[in-house]
């Protein structure tokens, strides 16, 4: 019974609105061949980073920098802010879902009344 009410919750959440223009945003991103030269770049920039934090070291003043202004271009392209806000609205909907799960736990633990089906 929980597979199939999950499958259904997940039929209706592929189904909404902001699901549909997150896909939109995140083909837009892959189309757009100066935005993908933008992930790719902040990807790089993140692995050393990443490398360098793992030896204990600290990345130098022209890495974070590069990073910022890599991030800071991404997010200023129409593209990126595309897909920031519908990321952002996706976000709010899988939150407000997860309330309602939560909330829905709890009437679940308080109740008396055992349910097999």
């Amino acid at each position: 019974m929980i597979w199939d009410k999950a499958q259904d919750l997940g039929r209706l959440i592929g189904q909404s609105d902001e699901y549909k223009a997150l896909r939109r945003a995140e083909s837009a991103l892959r189309e757009d061949k100066d935005t993908v030269a933008k992930l790719e770049k902040i990807q790089t920039l993140a692995r050393d980073v990443d490398q360098l934090l793992a030896q204990g070291q600290m990345p130098t003043p022209e890495v974070s920098e590069s990073y910022e202004t890599a991030v800071r271009e991404l997010e200023v392209s129409a593209t990126g802010q595309a897909y920031a806000v519908a990321r952002a609205n996706f976000d709010k909907l899988m939150a407000k879902v997860n309330e309602q799960i939560s909330a829905g736990m709890e009437k679940g633990a308080q109740s008396n009344i055992i349910t097999l089906s």
